[in-house]
């Protein structure tokens, strides 16, 4: 790793627990989430010089609270005080000699206050798309541009997005420390969501020219770790985590060299990372043996019977069949449907993974979705039905937006021509 990526993951751990301690000061979002973003950035210019050969100062998270906490007075200084008042009520009744933290920033800075922040940025009174992008950027230690280049979207356009989602938390009262334990239970649920959310897009990214972003799946497995971290007990926890790790364990092998998605039966299996094997598998395992069954802990085990086939023929079809049926009781989706059609083709028949389909045509969640089209005609290649297959290819291509995706399918309607 370089000295710039080093430094650039040290910046994204601490984020969000100097604006923690921020939050827990001053209050006020916005403004001190903007100063927190104007000390990382101070931090990522001067560091190198200060500090070469990639050292940091001897307390990094007490440099960049200081920092920020100075911005942060700095601002309510200034002309735009007045649009800061919670701020500026509560540094008036801070001195600035309490600004600077001592080293190690212990006592109340010495906390992490990374879950909190994660529960904040979910708030359901965000829209799931809100709450995705306030979770980069705030808890992500992400820029609004960096943000922006994840989802496709110009920065004007995700600028907007943050400000408001930063509004309606004001708006709402919402308040930074951690739920009570019923309301942290309907809170989980949905920070789960979001980092499943932020994992799928980076692993198979919804358009543009890459199959996958791996900044976006490399942030939302470090986010999932820092929960696990704090709730080690919870049994999604550690089964979404076991998910991620278990899912981007093939990612060197999902594409060619030259960037063409290869589908998992044709993968070289030598590439998978057996680390990642291994850590998942684990989790997932000693999940189940002791939690209440979740629908992240089933996905884990699906994900982790196909990693431990050693070779596609392998693949223990049969159990995930079922595996997808107790998903589709607990937790019915149109996108579980859509797998466990898969898996029922494999153990009983092609025509009858068709059949199960059929269920989809009327869902309006997916029913012009690429992946509904993509896997008809997959079935109906493997039932010898080729003309139809060929339409569904061409047809699933026309729906997406991912060019590798939308190679591979017209790959495989010219294959079925010829």
């Amino acid at each position: 790793m370089s000295t710039t990526e080093h430094l650039g993951d040290l910046l994204r751990e601490l984020a969000p627990q100097v604006l923690g301690v921020l939050l827990r000061r001053y209050g006020g979002f916005e403004e001190c989430e903007d100063a927190v973003q104007e000390a990382l950035l101070a931090a990522a210019t001067q560091w190198p010089g200060q500090w070469p050969d990639g050292g940091v100062p001897d307390s990094p998270r007490a440099w960049l609270v200081t920092v920020a906490s100075r911005r942060l007075v700095d601002q309510v200084r200034s002309e735009q005080a007045r649009r800061r008042r919670e701020v500026t009520a509560a540094v008036r009744e801070a001195p600035d000699a309490d600004l600077a933290p001592a080293p190690g920033e212990e006592g109340p800075g010495g906390r992490d206050d990374t879950l909190a922040l994660l529960f904040l940025c979910c708030h359901p009174a965000l829209t799931p798309a809100s709450q995705v992008a306030l979770t980069l950027r705030a808890v992500g230690g992400l820029t609004t541009a960096e943000v922006a280049r994840a989802f496709l979207v110009p920065e004007a356009t995700m600028a907007p997005r943050i400000s408001r989602a930063k509004q309606r938390i004001k708006a709402v009262g919402a308040s930074f420390e951690m739920p009570g334990a019923q309301e942290r239970a309907e809170r989980l649920d949905a920070l789960l969501h979001v980092l499943y959310l932020i994992f799928n897009e980076g692993y198979t990214a919804g358009s543009g020219p890459d199959l996958h972003r791996g900044d976006l799946t490399t942030e939302a497995i470090r986010l999932t770790r820092t929960v696990h971290r704090s709730l080690p007990e919870d049994g999604e926890v550690a089964g979404l985590l076991a998910l991620m790790l278990l899912t981007d364990a093939r990612r060197a092998a999902r594409t060619g060299p030259d960037g063409a998605l290869v589908p998992l039966a044709e993968q070289d299996r030598n590439r998978w990372d057996a680390a990642l094997i291994e850590e998942g598998s684990a989790l997932v395992t000693g999940a189940m043996s002791v939690s209440p069954l979740g629908p992240y802990q089933l996905q884990a085990a699906i994900a982790a019977l196909h990693v431990q086939a050693r070779r596609a023929e392998e693949t223990d079809w049969e159990q995930i069949r079922l595996l997808y049926a107790i998903l589709g009781r607990i937790a019915p989706n149109p996108m579980v449907t859509l797998n466990h059609a898969v898996a029922v083709a494999m153990t009983r028949g092609p025509q009858a993974g068709l059949e199960l389909l059929e269920s989809l045509d009327g869902d309006p969640r997916i029913a012009r979705h690429h992946r509904l089209h993509a896997v008809r005609a997959h079935l109906q290649e493997l039932a010898g039905e080729y003309a139809a297959a060929r339409e569904n290819y061409r047809l699933a291509a026309r729906r997406t937006t991912s060019l590798p995706e939308q190679r591979y399918l017209r790959d495989r309607a010219e294959r079925l021509e010829r």
